[in-house]
């Protein structure tokens, strides 16, 4: 049996602390995670220096890792997605070893094959039984599934599990008792309404609605809507109108989709629910209609990183995908794409699991706005490489799509199509009639670190911002 902790200091007295600790934490708990400023504040404490911390995510929330960096402790950050002060301040303060952004299923390779190694992973853990066992789907901090953390605490030299919630025995769970080596009692893990962080709404918008639209049309002309589909879509208002308008395509067709995975929302359920689709492979809940459903539908299955996208499982599950709606920051003429960082080279996400699924997905559709703030959303080269161009298949503006050359299969599809298809190069030219042509800057200052696709490869240099 594991020791239970019910105070840090008894549970840190028994850890191996040093400088040069990497340490790792999950974000189910998204904007309302409480446990990594718990565990960062203690080892602040501690004054412990040169920290390599492996955090799936970070959110605004995490304000202790920012304070952290301003007192130089922290060396390397491996991560898959920043957000808030901790991306503005790196924006302008180099890490003194390096900022590695990964791909979801490209954290879960490097744990497994040894590329990252974890000495401590800490994972918030909303109900464990008197076993060791833990799971995501119940108690007061209830956030779903937890699949990002599932190769952590099979991988770390320690692990530990945080739980505001014990019961004496789980009917089902992700991680393993015999993977934990140490609990820690607290009384909460967080807000577990903070989960919903970010744009969890349909688009209302009518340059939003446009664009579904036009990807639905696109969608229904490649004849993708079919019994057995299998389908995965972001959390953004306008891909969730895409995911509104599959629901009516397959309700009126009589069809029945295979699986939707990813990031499942109250929109998923709700179809799955309406017997419209088959399962939900559920890597991480973005809403809690997400964890209600996790909790009470066997067809509802949650799945860990390595399962739902890790390059090197062959069982993974976006291998496949039939379709993917997917974002853009910005996109350039060779369909690369950046969700990573801005236009002033400020980090604003990451790729999470854009490259995974882009690469594996029959068919990665992009939709955005053709132009923003009368800034133009292609650019002749992205300020930051995210998802590569030879995985994007299909841009879908308001104002027109563009598909991907290399794909002379889906051209032959569309070529009796009325849809408004334009070499990207066109759609460049339109956005500049509305937006003229902006003035580029090089805002590139220190290298920051690299962007590492699912494989590990580097496929781009992030760098600070350059004071103007």
């Amino acid at each position: 049996m594991q020791p239970i902790y019910h105070s840090l200091e008894a549970l840190f007295n028994d850890l191996p602390l040093k400088d040069g600790l990497n340490i790792s934490f999950h974000h189910h708990l998204r904007n309302g995670d409480a446990t990594q400023n718990l565990i960062l504040s203690y080892l602040r404490k501690q004054q412990l220096n040169d920290l390599n911390l492996y955090p799936s995510a970070i959110f605004p929330v995490h304000t202790e890792l920012l304070t952290l960096l301003k007192e130089g402790r922290v060396k390397n950050i491996t991560t898959n997605y920043i957000n808030g002060p901790v991306a503005e301040f790196l924006a302008s303060n180099p890490l003194p070893g390096q900022l590695k952004m990964q791909t979801h299923g490209g954290r879960a390779r490097a744990i497994i094959k040894g590329e990252t190694t974890i000495d401590i992973a800490f994972i918030a853990a909303p109900i464990v039984d008197a076993q060791g066992n833990a799971a995501g789907y119940d108690g007061p901090s209830a956030c779903g599934s937890l699949g990002y953390a599932i190769e952590d605490s099979q991988y770390a030299k320690k692990t530990v599990l945080i739980t505001d919630h014990r019961v004496e025995k789980l009917p089902q769970y992700e991680i393993k008792s015999k993977d934990v080596d140490a609990i820690l009692c607290v009384d909460s893990l967080g807000n577990r309404e903070g989960i919903v962080s970010g744009t969890t709404a349909i688009t209302k918008d009518p340059v939003g609605l446009k664009i579904a639209n036009n990807a639905a049309r696109l969608i229904d002309e490649l004849k993708l809507v079919k019994p057995g589909m299998n389908f995965q879509s972001g959390a953004g208002g306008i891909s969730l109108k895409v995911t509104d308008h599959l629901r009516e395509m397959l309700r009126a067709r009589n069809v029945k989709a295979g699986f939707f995975s990813g990031g499942i929302t109250q929109s998923h359920v709700e179809m799955l629910n309406e017997g419209l689709v088959e399962r939900l492979y559920d890597v991480q809940c973005f809403d809690l209609a997400a964890i209600q459903s996790l909790k009470t539908n066997p067809s509802h299955i949650a799945i860990s990183a390595s399962d739902y996208a890790n390059p090197d499982n062959q069982n993974r599950v976006i291998k496949n995908l039939d379709l993917v709606i997917l974002g853009a920051t910005e996109i350039d003429l060779n369909f690369n794409v950046n969700v990573t960082t801005d236009s002033y080279n400020t980090i604003i996400g990451g790729s999470g699991g854009h490259s995974d699924t882009a690469t594996d997905s029959f068919v990665s559709l992009i939709v955005t706005p053709l132009f923003k703030a009368r800034t133009p959303i292609i650019k002749k080269r992205v300020n930051t490489i995210t998802t590569r161009g030879k995985n994007i298949d299909i841009l879908v503006t308001e104002r027109g799509i563009a598909i991907n050359p290399l794909r002379l299969d889906l051209l032959d599809r569309l070529k009796e199509s009325h849809l408004p298809i334009y070499p990207i190069e066109a759609l460049l030219e339109k956005a500049y009639a509305y937006t003229g042509i902006p003035q580029e800057y090089d805002l590139r200052d220190q290298p920051l670190g690299v962007v590492e696709d699912r494989d590990g490869q580097i496929i781009d240099t992030l760098y600070t911002k350059k004071r103007r």
